[in-house]
């Protein structure tokens, strides 16, 4: 094996290590890092509830709040308190959530009056106590609505056990106004799924770098003079190292975008339309390698010029968080490749398909024309003599 061949296999396990499997324990750690920030468990919440005894409605209040336990993977224990020792049990942190319901509370909703249901935080600002807090609420609206429309009915005239039939009625009635989990379809990703994909677009510029560097490293090395040398046209050579690094990182976003997802727990859509975003975007992205190949005239050279790039372009993409500017700074960070694949797998991930793909696909196809032609009109710095 000559020195050459050795060399050569050297940086091919390189490549490998750095596209795909560096990019892959990236993942893993930023999985472990975000994972409780990005899907929090929803901790045990104690409440201690006060309701006058004999009154049907406050006791169905209390039962409305222990009826959450075990839904949605909450686990809310209701204990019976006295009035005044609500407010010791949520200061000393024995329950997170105090509900003291008055006396006469039943007697207020279906007269008409007012009446107060206090509520008393534990200090704790969780999720737990927002759901019950808003839960307790939207009973009581409802059971004050039902007492009002009984009083309405009763005030025109109704027999008394029709006005039980609408007080229920009401009470039970299903809300008008539905909410549905869904996601967004205006080009906007999760900041889990902007994660992922920014990080892809990224390491998408790095690897797709190998390309350029093996050609201006075989071009210090004279391997490149020696191939001139062959009967064969000269740009078939810089187009077969451009279409390795094309290949590479189709495979390497591919990777990437399904081990991600996986990761995060995020869905990026269609797998067609995905698929013509790597493409649309890998091609953008080696394209740039005809820039460095022409301006760097050492391998050295090329390796700063490509991740000077690749930094700048992911960054302002929206590698690492998202920038949002207006004017024409807003319009120059639109043109980024990286930034553009990002809104495409925004709108797929709502939903879109190959046809809404419409905007991201020219702006990368835009972007990939102007750096074609950049690197023809950009003087060959090391172009062999």
């Amino acid at each position: 094996m000559t020195r050459y061949d050795l060399r050569q296999r050297i940086r091919d396990r390189s490549v490998i290590i750095f596209a795909i499997i560096v990019p892959l324990a990236l993942m893993f750690v930023l999985d472990l890092v975000l994972g409780d920030l990005t899907d929090p468990e929803l901790q045990p919440t104690a409440v201690a509830a006060a309701a006058p005894a004999g009154d049907p409605l406050a006791a169905a209040l209390v039962d409305v709040v222990r009826a959450l336990d075990g839904a949605e993977g909450l686990d809310i224990t209701v204990r019976t308190a006295a009035a005044d020792e609500v407010h010791a049990l949520t200061r000393d942190g024995t329950v997170q959530v105090g509900l003291i319901v008055p006396a006469g509370f039943g007697a207020a909703l279906q007269q008409g009056r007012a009446t107060e249901v206090t509520l008393v935080s534990g200090g704790g600002t969780g999720i737990e106590q927002s759901i019950v807090v808003s839960v307790v609420r939207s009973a009581v609206d409802r059971f004050s609505a039902a007492a009002l429309a009984a009083a309405a009915g009763a005030e025109a005239g109704l027999p008394p056990a029709d006005l039980a039939v609408i007080g229920q009625e009401v009470a039970t009635a299903q809300s008008t106004i539905g909410f549905t989990e869904g996601v967004a379809s205006n080009e906007q990703l999760s900041s889990t799924g902007a994660l992922v994909a920014g990080q892809a677009g990224l390491f998408l510029l790095f690897t797709v770098g190998f390309g350029v560097t093996a050609l201006v490293t075989e071009r210090e090395q004279g391997t490149l003079a020696r191939l001139k040398s062959m009967p064969m046209p000269a740009w078939t050579i810089v187009t077969a190292k451009a279409l390795v690094s094309f290949i590479l990182g189709i495979v390497a976003t591919t990777v990437l975008l399904s081990v991600g997802g996986w990761f995060f727990d995020v869905s990026f859509g269609s797998p067609p339309a995905v698929a013509v975003l790597i493409v649309a975007a890998v091609t953008a992205a080696t394209s740039l390698m005809f820039v460095i190949a022409r301006v760097a005239r050492t391998s050295e050279q090329a390796n700063i010029a490509q991740s000077i790039i690749a930094l700048v372009l992911g960054i302002a993409g929206g590698a690492f968080f998202q920038i949002t500017a207006g004017g024409w700074v807003g319009s120059v960070l639109d043109l980024n490749p990286v930034s553009a694949f990002i809104r495409g797998l925004g709108v797929t991930s709502g939903g879109g398909g190959i046809t809404d793909l419409g905007t991201p696909l020219l702006t990368m196809a835009g972007f990939t024309a102007l750096v074609l032609v950049a690197a023809r009109l950009i003087p060959d710095r090391g172009a062999v003599r």
